[in-house]
Parts: C-alpha cells; structure tokens; sequence
C-alpha cells in the first residue's frame, strides 16, 4: 500500500516504507498519491498532545532499466481539523475500550505540551508540520520466480519555511526489500535504517535527546480473491526517536489494514492505519485513500 507511517513523529520525518522487490517492466512508470487523516492523542507525566494532522503524497516511480528503480514524492503534512474526535470516542464506546483522558478535554484541539521542558505549543491549525521531498533508488539484487530482493536508498529533503514548526533537514536513508508473490497470496517485507541531520526538530527542546540513526522493519501480505479485489495487512514498527524519553523511547508499532481495487493498470486503496503496544508513541487512528495508475 502507498502509505507512510503516521505517529507523531515518525510521519514528520524520512521513515523507511515498506516496499515490493519484484521489479516492473522495463520502462514502466507508475503515478501514486495518497491522502491520510490521522488523530493524534497522546498524554503521559511528561508531555500532552492533542492534533489532528492531514496527509497529502504525490509521487512518481520509473522501472528505468530490468534491475533499477528510481522513485521522486512530494509530501505535506498539515495541521488541520478533520473531526475524528468524536468517530475516535464512539469507537472506544462502541467497544469497551477506555478513553484515556480524551472524554475530558475538548474536541478538535491542537495543543501540544512537554511539562519537563517547559514548551507549550497551542493554536497551530492550518501550520505545515512538514514539507518534503524523497528520492529513492532501488537496485534489484536477486529474482528467481516468485521470489525477489532489493536494496534501495532516499535522500530526503524537509523544508518548512513559516509557522510554528518551521526548520529544515535533511536525512538518508538504507533498506532491504524481500518479496514473494503468487497468483494468490504474496509477502512482504522491508528491514531499514534512517540517519537523521537537522537544524531543528517538530518542537525545538534541548532537553531531548534525540536518535541520530534509528532502525525499522516491516511485514505485509496481500490476498487477492480475484483479478480486482485484494485484502491487505500491514505491520509497521519504528525505532523510538528519543533516547531520554520513556515513552518516545519506546518503539512505534502500527497495524495498516486496507482493501485494493483493480481496473486494469489503475488500482484504487482504501485503508486503515492503528497503533498497538505504545499507545503514546504513535497515532490514535488514520485514514488514508490512494490511487496508483501506471502507463
């Protein structure tokens, strides 16, 4: 699925995506973008946050050669009211699951705090929390029948030029991509590590601690009931981002559940993105629509 990691900070900065190995024909270029509405809650001793964030992906992806890919995207995250206060309560409701403190503040906040540090942000909605491009390459290392495997690299260029979370950063980044894909069934997985050099973070705050290098894996599979519609399942997991944080330290673990339409060589998903384990390291709940067309 054309989806991107959606805690609050791994969807802020260049994190490893999973990704097929099996290369495309020769000369095929494929056109993704992608739209996610993501709640975020989060409330420890040490730091409160309450936003939503929007989600706009846009980007290209040429099979350049019978062993190289190369892929450039665009991406914007947004602060920006998208209502899943309530849908997030009446789901908790609906399913016996504790609202940690949400039913008792106010819907459609966008507040964040970090009490040790003393950093308050509040009133940010319309704010761009990120601006970026990603080049990506990726180099086909074995393929044999169903099975296949890749190493790719991305540069990753941030630059917020106003608001409250302006900065810029650039960050790089390594993975392994394994593939095995039949009729039927096929599996995913991507292992990957992300160096990151910036001159400033989403909340500038000295008393964090911060990864310059941080590891991610991730596992999927697709089942196909016909030539049109696919069931897809996702798992996520991300390093934590701060070396002196509890909870930031923690690793960030998402479960992306989603359904893919096919219509010839345009393919339409609709999915779901939750987090587990952590609950304060990572999204509430996102939604995401993509379409994919290739020529």
């Amino acid at each position: 699925m054309f989806v991107y990691g959606q805690s609050p900070i791994h969807s802020n900065v260049l994190s490893t995506q999973l990704r097929s190995a099996e290369p495309n024909r020769t000369g095929t270029i494929e056109f993704k973008s992608s739209y996610t509405q993501a709640s975020i809650w989060a409330h420890t001793q040490a730091y409160s946050l309450d936003y939503y964030q929007n989600q706009s992906n846009i980007a290209v992806q040429w099979q350049a050669s019978p062993i190289w890919k190369t892929e450039l995207d665009y991406r914007v995250v947004t602060a920006k009211d998208n209502g899943l206060d309530s849908f997030v309560m009446g789901f908790h409701d609906l399913f016996g699951v504790g609202q940690n403190g949400r039913d008792e503040v106010a819907e459609d906040q966008f507040t964040m705090d970090f009490h040790n540090a003393g950093v308050h942000v509040s009133d940010f909605e319309g704010d761009d929390l990120t601006n970026a491009i990603t080049f990506y390459n990726e180099l086909l290392l074995y393929s044999r029948g169903p099975m296949s495997l890749s190493a790719g690299g991305s540069l990753f260029y941030n630059n917020v030029r106003s608001g409250q979370f302006a900065r810029t950063s650039f960050e790089q980044g390594v993975q392994l991509n394994y593939s095995y894909i039949t009729p039927r069934h096929s599996f995913f997985s991507t292992i990957g590590l992300v160096h990151r050099n910036s001159d400033g973070h989403l909340v500038s705050d000295e008393r964090l601690a911060l990864e310059n290098v941080s590891a991610s894996w991730a596992v999927g599979y697709e089942y196909r009931w016909n030539q049109r519609h696919s069931f897809v399942l996702e798992s996520l997991n991300y390093q934590g981002w701060a070396t002196n944080d509890p909870d930031f330290s923690e690793p960030s673990n998402e479960v992306v559940v989603g359904y893919r339409y096919r219509l010839y060589r345009l393919a339409l998903e609709a999915l779901m993105i939750e987090n587990i384990r952590n609950m304060d390291n990572s999204t509430d709940i996102g939604f995401t629509l993509g379409v994919r067309f290739s020529i």
